[in-house]
């Protein structure tokens, strides 16, 4: 056998089934019981617990086991889950009248109801909810991040009462590092100490990801095993949620290593990542109470909460501090470019952002260097290796040796590097450097697991010294930040800008355009991630304010939709200020069809700047939406919608309802009522004030003047004639469809929309070959007509519909800004995303024609 064949396999650990062991803890028992109540699997120690007969109790009716009382709370308490993933807990209930209480732990596992009960401790002095309030309001005084940290972990001990209490932060690799610890007198101090990724197998991240507390009472327990130990199907039980789930014979052996004969983890979890641990050990058996458990776990659920609130605070103070940043380099590059080539003032910009030790700039072949940097050879040759990246990518490390080999040779200056791309051809780059820092890592032990033989041949071990054991790191830097390659980023699209337009005068045409794509591409990505976050958000919020998938489905179009009519008026103005009178017009139209003379407007001629009309646009939107629900738009009421300008510029806007039902205030304020009551206010500095009258809902709002410009005119009332009606089926609507669409998810859709609409069939096609396809099997009576399909448009199956004599309209993204020609400019283009409403309207405009 060669060497290579007998080195054992290093990811074994990350492969060991964990949550499928087939074995609890003995302190507890286990009963897993089917939909009908039927006992179907059980561990073995349950007559040691519930005195059960020796029969097996499979098959058995759970209230042959347990009291009709208790299998009542059992059963109520089980519509509090929520799913898979959640773990309800009963405490102190009496299983029989012949048992000593005992605290449960429900959970699903597929279709089986588990459940899980241990002996209830002493009675405590406080409930759950009073400790964790007391234990919050501590941890929310804590005057900086490591107070925050050390608090946490001595609350944790003073309620669990471990030896030793540690919060485990993971960095970038996966590696840990204990950055607060509260530990028992005369106990030496892990504070500072690193344990490699490999301590935590993947598989058992995972785990700590779903089931947030993982508690071990003794490691010499041998276990319960549950039976039967496979199913009909031949499976054991999944146990990943289990309070009582024993313990991996590797995670044991380096507890014991460690001297550990209990342990509690707790998981803290940050935007949806695992943050860290918070891990507790105690040198003798321990085994806190199901409730002082809860307690830990709802804390540890609060801290997570609070954590990453401060750290979402922490960026968004740094990210404000980076905008201002890029604002100066716009601001005094376009005015002094030979800045550019000054290395000393762009560190200087640049630093209270993304510290460095030294600069160098690229830029038309010539090199600038400050600072501690490779020389003027050294630095060409990195230019040279970082040209054959990608063109538009940051390349950021803490090793560039790692990266550049030849960088050995100065890491002492410059050991690792942040390198800007500031152009595409020739490839200009701003670099960074951040100087070597030599430091002394303490891990817990040797970061490397120990190979062992013994009688089955080599194995891996977990290690068995945790004494600190010292790595001496040289050659690298400070890493870089996730916040402070951001602010990179936004440093790339403001130089890019920058270089595009002093680059103008001297760079061929195909150049230019390329610059400029690029330009576009990095704003391009900033208004997509906004609109996602944004879209996002109405989902979230539309989810928990309605009870029905058809009323989630009809308010989250309405709202989307409200958000593209006002896109779709800001994009015909060039982004630039927007009249509000379309904006209501637009609304009325889409929510308030066919009842005359509803709502009557007046007021000057205003306009709103881009930030201003999105925010107005949706407050408009619930207004309307509220009015025709429960309000006078949905009885036999007016709607008054009045605005003007103070003397200060502001703009007042009132809306007044009358003749509707009787009004009263909400029990519950759902998001649509948030947005009207504190959107103006949050988003704009302005005011908002709601008044639940009796004969009438009424708002006033103001929008600070410096969003507002005013015209000269004057408006009329809304008039029935200027509203549409709502659409749901359309007389003598075409019967056969062709959608052309290049999206799958839309074309479904808008099928749906034009089946609605009186459709029969429709035919999809994604391209330009299968519509044509599609129109030589069979002549359709109407179209759809995405105009951009990818590398292609859909003019050319205009062009032969034409020649057919068949209707149709175009759909795009881009409105009405997109550009047909002569032949089809008089085509009605419908404006992404679209429903019923605008696919009706535009096929009456064309009828019309």
């Amino acid at each position: 056998m060669s060497d290579f064949e007998q080195q054992p396999d290093l990811t074994v650990c990350d492969r060991e089934p964990i949550h499928l062991l087939g074995l609890v803890q003995s302190f507890g028992f286990l009963i897993a019981v089917s939909a009908d109540w039927l006992v179907s699997r059980y561990s073995a120690n349950l007559a040691d617990h519930i005195g059960a007969p020796g029969e097996d109790p499979v098959g058995k009716p759970l209230d042959q086991l347990f009291s009709e009382q208790a299998v009542h709370d059992i059963r109520n308490r089980i519509a509090y889950l929520q799913g898979e993933d959640s773990v309800e807990r009963l405490l102190r209930i009496k299983l029989r009248d012949d048992l000593p209480e005992y605290d449960i732990a429900l959970h699903f596992m597929r279709s089986l109801i588990v459940i899980e009960g241990e002996p209830s401790g002493p009675a405590g002095h406080e409930d759950i909810g009073i400790t964790v309030r007391s234990m919050l309001m501590r941890q929310s005084s804590s005057s900086s991040m490591q107070n925050f940290f050390l608090s946490g972990v001595r609350q944790i001990r003073a309620i669990t009462g471990y030896d030793r209490v540690m919060l485990y932060r993971f960095d970038q690799d996966e590696a840990g590092e204990v950055v607060a610890e509260a530990v028992a007198p005369r106990r030496e101090s892990f504070l500072g100490l690193h344990y490699p990724a490999t301590d935590i197998p993947r598989q058992a991240r995972a785990l700590y990801r779903r089931n947030f507390l993982r508690l071990i009472a003794d490691i010499d327990d041998r276990g319960a095993p549950v039976l039967p130990e496979l199913d009909l199907q031949g499976q054991p039980l999944d146990l990943s949620m289990s309070v009582l789930r024993s313990v991996s014979p590797v995670h044991v052996e380096y507890l014991r290593n460690m001297g550990v004969r209990a342990s509690l983890s707790i998981s803290i979890m940050a935007e949806g990542k695992l943050w860290g641990l918070i891990a507790c050990h105690h040198y003798s058996t321990l085994r806190p109470t199901l409730e002082q458990r809860t307690a830990a776990e709802l804390f540890g659920r609060m801290f997570s909460m609070m954590l990453e609130s401060r750290e979402r605070a922490e960026a968004s103070e740094y990210e404000q501090r980076s905008r201002a940043i890029t604002d100066r380099l716009m601001a005094v590059l376009a005015q002094d470019a030979d800045l550019l080539s000054n290395p000393e003032w762009i560190a200087d910009t640049i630093s209270s952002a993304i510290p460095n030790d030294g600069v160098g700039v690229y830029l038309d072949g010539r090199i600038a260097l400050s600072g501690m940097a490779p020389d003027e050879g050294q630095f060409r040759t990195l230019i040279r290796d970082l040209g054959r990246g990608a063109a538009s990518a940051i390349v950021a490390s803490d090793n560039l040796s790692k990266l550049h080999p030849p960088a050995a040779d100065y890491s002492e200056r410059a050991a690792g590097m942040i390198a800007i791309p500031i152009s595409r051809s020739p490839r200009d780059y701003v670099v960074l450097f951040r100087g070597e820092k030599i430091k002394t890592v303490r891990w817990a032990g040797d970061p490397q697991k120990a190979l062992e033989e013994d009688a089955e041949g080599i194995r891996l071990s977990p290690r068995k010294s945790f004494e600190a054991w010292r790595q001496l790191v040289q050659g690298v830097s400070e890493p870089f930040t996730a916040p402070e390659r951001r602010v990179a980023e936004a440093v790339r699209t403001s130089l890019l800008e920058v270089i595009l337009l002093l680059s103008e005068g001297r760079q061929t045409d195909q150049v230019r355009a390329r610059e400029r794509q690029e330009l576009l591409i990095a704003e391009l990505n900033h208004r997509v991630r906004n609109i996602l976050s944004l879209v996002r958000s109405l989902i979230s919020r539309t989810q928990g304010a309605t009870d029905t998938y058809e009323d989630f489905v009809t308010t989250l179009e309405g709202r989307v939709q409200a958000i593209a009519r006002a896109h779709d008026q800001l994009t015909t103005k060039q982004w630039g200020a927007v009249e509000i009178e379309p904006l209501v017009r637009a609304e009325a139209a889409a929510y308030v069809g066919g009842k005359e003379d509803r709502i009557r407007i007046s007021g000057p001629e205003v306009s709103l700047d881009p930030v201003a009309f999105n925010t107005f646009a949706l407050v408009l939107h619930e207004l309307i939406t509220n009015a025709a629900k429960y309000g006078a738009l949905g009885d036999h009421g007016t709607v008054e919608l009045r605005w003007g300008v103070d003397v200060e510029g502001d703009l007042l806007v009132m809306w007044r309802e009358s003749g509707g039902p009787p009004v009263q205030a909400p029990m519950r304020k759902g998001f649509g009522t948030t947005i009207i009551e504190r959107s103006i206010e949050y988003d704009l500095g302005g005011r908002s004030r709601v008044d639940y009258k009796l004969t009438g809902f009424e708002a006033e709002f103001m929008i600070p003047s410096r969003y507002v410009t005013v015209g000269t005119g004057t408006l009329n009332a809304l008039k029935a004639t200027d509203v549409g009606k709502a659409v749901t089926k359309v007389d003598d609507f075409p019967k056969t469809v062709l959608l052309v669409e290049d999206s799958m998810l839309i074309a479904l859709d808008i099928e749906d929309t034009l089946r609605r609409l009186g459709a029969e069939t429709v035919v999809s096609a994604g391209s330009v070959r299968l519509a044509r396809e599609a129109i030589a099997d069979g002549v359709p009576d109407f179209a759809v007509l995405d105009i951009n399909l990818g590398a292609e448009t859909s003019i050319p199956v205009a062009e032969e519909l034409a020649e057919l004599g068949v209707p149709f309209v175009f759909a795009s993204g881009y409105g009405e800004q997109s550009q047909l020609g002569d032949r089809f400019g008089n085509v009605p283009v419908v404006a992404k995303p679209y429903g019923p409403a605008e696919v009706a309207a535009a096929l009456a405009t064309l009828r019309a024609r």
